[in-house]
């Protein structure tokens, strides 16, 4: 990609109302446009980056036998009668009434709406355990849409659901999940913690993933060992000793949520009185789970975790191109064919890159590739005769001059 035809640019000005990092820079980079409070237009570098994100996820759920499917975003009433959650969530619930005055809400999660459709579609013992999941926009009323992509009235959510005929059955893909969501923070350059939260009136726990930051809502009480509580349901202080290992001692920070899993129980397949003959031949009713992440809270979740007064840092697992190519002087002829020579190769090696031809100086070159925060920049200057150029991993800055046959040996 030239930045020239690059629809969406950087921006100097820093948005008014930005009350995050991630916030202002990818507003400022030119990866997302706010729209309204909570609503966003993902610009080309943004939707690269959320694309990213949501095939990580896509992998991971599909190695835990998850099936994606995608159900709609628009919703009839009955259904949440049914749950006895049109009144109950009606703080959150986008409502509308459609043709005929049918009385509709936007999807903000989706049990109303896979428990009837599994339960269509399966109806023998033999189809069990079932996993199926969706990658889908939410829409979620809001009242205090803030700080970004972290929370907003419109976001991407992966959520998936598994039934199962056995509590023991569910406890095992619980586990699974534990591990497919481990995996996907840590291929997202995220260190995320697994966190005890309130398992309200299904069971006495259920579980978040959550990143610390100094820029996160959430309090967590933790210790080394890996105990750690929410602060909804801490029974533990800062300083208290740790009730897991009984050597360490709590301590507090704040945290952003990125996923969470927790079991349904019957809740749901019993308001659809969903149950089936098992293998013994007697009724049996079927229980649930459910497992969210929210990709666009994710990217802003990297956002704040890894960037520094320039801009951001992107993990190369999820960055819009892996490499910017930065000619000091697109006009100087030399330089002009080197970068495109190297553009060129790397492209053929299935290496992303972003080359700036902009005629600009180099010094906004070098802060809008910072600000933007690609892996790699690669710097073609006064070494273009000889066939140098300059390596800057902008996770270090530490610059290395290399020759275009060494640089491909790093870069490929």
């Amino acid at each position: 990609m030239y930045y020239s035809k690059l629809f969406g640019k950087t921006n100097k000005s820093v948005p008014h109302d930005a009350d995050s990092a991630n916030a202002r820079l990818l507003v400022q980079g030119g990866f997302i446009n706010q729209l309204m409070s909570g609503v966003y237009t993902y610009l080309p570098l943004g939707l690269r980056v959320l694309k990213n994100v949501q095939q990580i996820v896509r992998e991971e759920m599909n190695a835990i036998d998850g099936q994606e499917i995608l159900m709609p975003a628009l919703h009839p009433k009955e259904n949440y009668i049914k749950t006895d959650r049109w009144e109950a969530m009606d703080d959150i619930l986008f409502k509308l009434t459609g043709a005929g005055d049918k009385e509709l809400a936007l999807s903000s999660t989706g049990e109303e709406i896979v428990t009837p459709l599994v339960k269509q579609l399966v109806t023998s013992y033999k189809d069990f355990p079932v996993a199926v999941y969706q990658i889908q926009d939410k829409f979620r009323n809001e009242p205090r849409a803030k700080s970004g992509l972290l929370r907003g009235r419109e976001f991407s959510m992966k959520d998936l659901y598994s039934f199962h005929l056995t509590e023991e059955d569910f406890d095992a893909y619980y586990d699974r999940s534990k591990e497919a969501y481990s995996k996907i923070f840590q291929r997202c350059g995220l260190d995320a913690k697994l966190v005890e939260a309130d398992g309200g009136i299904f069971s006495k726990y259920s579980h978040e993933y959550q990143v610390f930051t100094e820029s996160g809502e959430d309090l967590v009480f933790h210790c080394s060992c890996g105990f750690a509580q929410n602060k909804e349901i801490a029974e533990v202080k800062e300083g208290d000793a740790c009730p897991n290992c009984k050597d360490g001692k709590i301590s507090v920070d704040k945290a952003i949520e990125v996923g969470n899993i927790f079991p349904l129980k019957t809740k749901f397949t019993t308001a659809f009185n969903f149950k089936l003959q098992g293998k013994d031949g007697k009724m049996t009713e079927i229980i649930m789970g459910c497992y969210g992440i929210g990709p666009s809270r994710v990217m802003g979740s990297i956002v704040e975790v890894h960037h520094d007064e320039n801009g951001i840092k992107w993990p190369e697992s999820v960055a819009p191109f892996k490499v910017h190519i930065v000619p000091v002087k697109w006009a100087d002829e030399v330089q002009q064919k080197l970068a495109v020579e190297i553009y060129g190769k790397l492209e053929e090696a299935g290496i992303e890159v972003l080359m700036d031809d902009r005629d600009k100086g180099p010094g906004e070159k070098f802060k809008d590739a910072d600000l933007l925060g690609m892996p790699y920049r690669v710097t073609v200057g006064r070494g273009a005769a000889d066939g140098v150029v300059e390596l800057r991993p902008r996770a270090t800055g530490e610059i290395e001059e290399l020759s275009v046959d060494d640089l491909l040996k790093k870069l490929v």
